[in-house]
């Protein structure tokens, strides 16, 4: 009895801190970090981005919007074949982010990626908006391939790292509220830049008259090309305010080379597993195979996705 009453009187003269994590009546549960993250103020860097991303979605979807009425009217393709041409260059611009992802990860890091490609990309509208001017008098077909070519290149290059580049300005986790409005703002300035474009640029084609011609193609192309212009500008002058990351390597070729010697090993073993990625697990470490066992799981739900947007994508084909 007597132990525990000087126990008990311990506890009463020297009371135990609170965890950093304790419920507060006041405050409530993890108060502590909404106190830090209210001391971090919102990085102005991602105003240049959400603004970069929206002139290079304007420019994209612009140029896009009458890249078909181009190839029938202007250089004289068939359906079919402008058709064909069309599909293929959105092909190209939604495969190129893969190999963006991994020169920005394993290379260059986010910004140069973004900034080299962006030249490229911004060269690609340019060229494409000199193939369709008539005084100019430049091979139209070889140079609006070049110029598709360039586009395909450079906005697949930068996709999968902008939206990226934007999170890495936030400190984690004091500012995830901020970054969750970081994304909302994103994705609405890109549909906010497809959707004024998608409006805009068929007018430019269809109700201005320019080099004795009803429509104008130079203007309804050169209008996208100005804006990617101002999409790298914008993008460069914000260099100053960016957290650069260093390039950290590339999950994907962790993850390709790991399938790829799993399936090795399990064409040479006789052992039987319980899954066939557990062959790798000599070599490769036991969290990255069960990632890429959820990960084969989860890829099963996108294998509609190509036919939705195949469909889809026939709005500005056919």
């Amino acid at each position: 009895m007597k132990g525990e009453y000087n126990t008990k009187e311990k506890e009463k003269e020297e009371p135990a801190e609170k965890s950093h994590f304790d419920f507060d009546s006041q405050k409530g549960y993890g108060a502590a970090e909404l106190e830090s993250d209210k001391k971090l103020p919102y990085p102005k860097s991602v105003f240049f981005i959400i603004t970069n991303e929206f002139c290079e979605r304007f420019s994209y979807y612009g140029m896009k919007a009458v890249l078909s009425l181009f190839l029938i009217n202007v250089l004289e393709y068939s359906e079919d074949k402008s058709t064909v041409i069309y599909h293929v260059f959105s092909m190209l611009c939604y495969f190129t982010p893969v190999f963006g992802a991994m020169i920005a990860d394993s290379l260059l890091g986010k910004f140069k990626t973004i900034l080299y490609l962006s030249i490229v990309y911004a060269i690609g509208n340019v060229v494409l908006s000199a193939a369709a001017t008539p005084p100019l008098q430049i091979p139209q077909e070889t140079f609006t391939m070049l110029g598709l070519l360039l586009i395909a290149i450079g906005t697949g290059g930068i996709k999968p790292c902008v939206s990226a580049f934007g999170g890495d300005q936030f400190v984690l986790p004091q500012q995830a509220m901020q970054l969750a409005s970081f994304f909302s703002i994103f994705y609405f300035a890109i549909n906010a830049g497809s959707l004024v474009s998608t409006l805009i640029t068929p007018i430019f084609r269809k109700d201005v008259k320019c080099f004795d011609s009803e429509t104008c193609y130079p203007l309804a192309f050169g209008v996208p090309a100005v804006l990617m212009v101002v999409s790298l500008i914008v993008f460069v002058i914000g260099k100053p305010w960016y957290n650069c990351r260093k390039p950290e390597g590339n999950i994907t070729m962790d993850v390709g080379k790991c399938v790829t010697y799993a399936i090795k090993q399990k064409s040479k073993s006789k052992d039987r597993r319980e899954h066939w990625l557990d062959h790798a697990s000599g070599k490769y470490d036991s969290e990255l195979i069960e990632s890429i066992k959820r990960l084969l799981k989860i890829l099963v739900l996108y294998i509609p996705l190509p036919v939705f947007w195949a469909l889809f994508d026939q709005q500005g084909s056919r």
